[in-house]
């Protein structure tokens, strides 16, 4: 039996500076494997190519204008983005790169031999991403567990002052991001919870929490009204008095959610 033939790989070019995107897309033009390149000049853009091609591996500008390579992950989802290097002309940015679970990482101006090491990287992890993802779907087959399916957080434990509280997910209002912690907005009180949004987000129900900006969840039971903003933008008023903002980005599924348009 002959060797499998390597999987053809779909990317994304998300740079705002088209010289930049240009020589990407002319270095894997020459990649056999590479089956299509899709390009973006923003990050909003990126995210929306993101969303609806699929790409198996993302070169991602760290500056971008509106929107930049972090701010694209954020809206993504760490756990939801494809591959990711991140492109950039400031070393200092590398570190930022490798938090953000980076593949890896092309200083501009880079070399031919840089790039084709990195690519080697990207097919590397890609196979084996490949062969887990396989190896997931036959142990869920094998448990009877239908894909998708995991539970859902009821209640969050939050440890305060020496004293422990269970808070009902279904009592929360909207959450925040705070940096390594999460802001719990409960009945107009505000509570510190140590987790990632992204993480929480993963976690809770989506028919009920809906992103509204990278860094805010709202709980859909509590918006009383939605108020236009400029470009596109609204502000959630939430029943307890306080607003969250809801970006353009994070509109679409916003609409989604209530099935009309804004």
């Amino acid at each position: 039996m002959g060797a499998r033939s390597p999987e053809p790989i779909h990317v994304l070019v998300a740079d705002d500076e088209a010289p930049a995107r240009q020589r990407l897309i002319d270095l894997l033009a020459k990649d056999t494997q590479v089956e299509a390149v899709a390009e973006a000049a923003d990050g909003e853009a990126a995210v929306e190519a993101i969303e609806k091609k699929r790409p198996d591996l993302v070169f991602l500008d760290v500056q971008m204008p509106e929107l930049d390579g972090l701010g694209v992950i954020d809206a993504i989802g760490a756990a939801e983005m494809p591959l990711t290097v991140f492109v950039t002309a400031y070393d200092q940015h590398a570190i930022r790169a490798f938090e953000a679970n980076a593949l890896d990482y092309l200083l501009k101006p880079f070399s031919d031999e840089r790039f084709e090491a990195t690519m080697a990287r990207a097919k590397a992890r890609l196979d084996e991403r490949s062969i887990g993802e396989f190896g997931q779907r036959v142990m869920k087959m094998v448990a009877g567990a239908p894909p998708g399916a995991e539970r859902r957080l009821d209640r969050l434990v939050v440890k305060s002052g020496g004293t422990t509280r269970f808070i009902r997910v279904i009592d929360i209002d909207w959450i925040e991001a705070a940096g390594v912690y999460v802001t719990l907005h409960v009945a107009g009180k505000e509570l510190l919870y140590r987790a990632a949004l992204n993480d929480l987000a993963d976690r809770l129900d989506p028919r009920r929490f809906v992103r509204v900006h990278r860094s805010a969840l709202v709980n859909i039971e509590s918006i009383i009204q939605l108020e236009p903003m400029s470009h596109g933008e609204f502000e959630a008023v939430i029943k307890n008095g306080s607003r969250a903002r809801v970006s353009r980005t994070y509109r679409a599924l916003l609409e989604k959610r209530l099935g009309q348009t804004l």
